[in-house]
């Protein structure tokens, strides 16, 4: 049977490829370090595992709930924007899915026609441009340098805009730089966004995780027309360490929630019953865990990137945000031999033993992703491992 032409076209997910490449490294036997996946090394805290428990025992667990997630789960979403965002938002406002990303995927087939184009700056996470062409959009890739800490400007996207131009993605803090976006370069980004009438997604899912003083501003915040022209996307994978369970929202316009609504309804049905009322603890229960583990990856950063900033060839910016490290290792890969940072990411797990991501899945082929939601021993033999295998390539 031929496959569908979207199933051919699609790119898997360079990160996930890493990390299971480096998962089946390790089964055989391999000493692999993986600094792949986005997900931080904690577990889920207690008070979250024994809610979910405890609604298996009750029963809740078993069965179908509302579409767009248990009214106490949307609540306690409002509740908390609005302790950290200072907004209101209704129910109707509110959509929980099945993880983040499939509260973007829901939302490209919900606002997206056939050529609708999304701007999406460089470089971005690695799923944004595959799920505007399963929504049949365009994705617009609007080259960023690392001189501006890769940030867009209003003046790059007005050269990328369209008469078919309908939404813009903005990820502060960005996954895979870390950078955040100033307060005045997100109004003049929102304000232009608007006076486009251009939708504003905005991803916002490393908010919690910002670092040495930096401040994240939501760009919801700005004004009340950049609000009432954004949509939220957030969950509490990496806030809470939970990205096994799933959860994910949406937040915004009620014609837009309502309609992602509907696509849920026929594809997923409801966001899992037991992973719900985890979230729901997640939110209304104690949050020092949420500080203690911001905390612990504010260190970590702070311990290694002078080390990785250190290596030969490699240049980066200090992060401000989330939990990755993004050097630029052009000169790195010429001093040993390389023109593809695909093939020098390779030969690295296969020879060092460190699994690393290619910057080539961000849009970025001079760059790698390299997580810090790792221990940090397992960090600095990384760095040791890098930098020996960078002095054996080297001419």
């Amino acid at each position: 049977m031929e496959l569908s032409k979207r199933a051919k076209e699609l790119q898997p997910s360079v990160t996930l490829a890493a990390s299971e490449k480096a998962k089946k490294l390790k089964a055989e036997g391999k000493d692999v370090l993986s600094l792949t996946v986005g997900e931080p090394d904690f577990i889920t805290p207690k008070n979250i595992q024994e809610a979910a428990v405890k609604a298996i025992h009750s029963g809740k667990a078993s069965y179908y709930t509302a579409t767009p997630g248990i009214p106490q789960l949307r609540q306690a979403i409002s509740n908390r924007l609005k302790e950290i965002y200072g907004l209101e938002f209704k129910e109707e406002n509110i959509v929980v899915t099945d993880g983040a990303k499939f509260a973007l995927y829901a939302l490209f087939q919900a606002i997206l026609d056939k050529g609708d184009e999304v701007i999406i700056p460089v470089p971005y996470w690695v799923t944004y441009g595959e799920q505007v062409k399963l929504a049949e959009g365009t994705p617009v890739f609007v080259p960023t340098k690392h001189e501006n800490s890769y940030k867009v400007t209003v003046e790059l996207l007005e050269e990328h805009r369209t008469n078919k131009t309908k939404a813009m993605l903005i990820n502060t803090p960005s996954n895979p730089t870390g950078m955040i976006y100033t307060y005045e370069e997100l109004e003049k980004i929102g304000n232009w966004a608007v006076e486009n009438n251009i939708l504003i997604i905005a991803d916002d899912i490393y908010g919690r995780l910002v670092y040495n003083g930096n401040v994240f501003t939501p760009i919801s915040t700005i004004n009340e027309a950049i609000r009432d022209n954004t949509i939220i996307i957030n969950g509490v994978s990496k806030t809470y360490a939970m990205t096994g369970w799933r959860i994910g929202f949406a937040v915004g316009n009620p014609k837009i929630i309502s309609a992602m609504i509907k696509i849920t309804s026929q594809s997923t049905s409801n966001p899992t019953a037991v992973s719900q009322y985890a979230a729901l603890e997640a939110l209304n229960g104690p949050q020092d865990t949420v500080e203690e583990m911001r905390q612990a990856f504010e260190a970590r950063l702070n311990e290694i990137y002078p080390l990785i900033a250190a290596l030969p060839g490699f240049k980066l910016e200090k992060p401000q945000g989330a939990f990755y490290l993004f050097p630029n290792i052009r000169e790195t890969m010429e001093m040993t031999g390389y023109t593809d940072v695909s093939e020098w990411v390779n030969d690295l797990l296969m020879e060092a033993n460190v699994a690393l991501v290619t910057g080539a899945g961000f849009g970025a082929p001079d760059n790698v992703r390299i997580s810090y939601a790792a221990s940090i021993e397992t960090l600095h033999e990384a760095v040791k491992r890098i930098a020996g295998f960078i002095e054996s390539k080297r001419k």
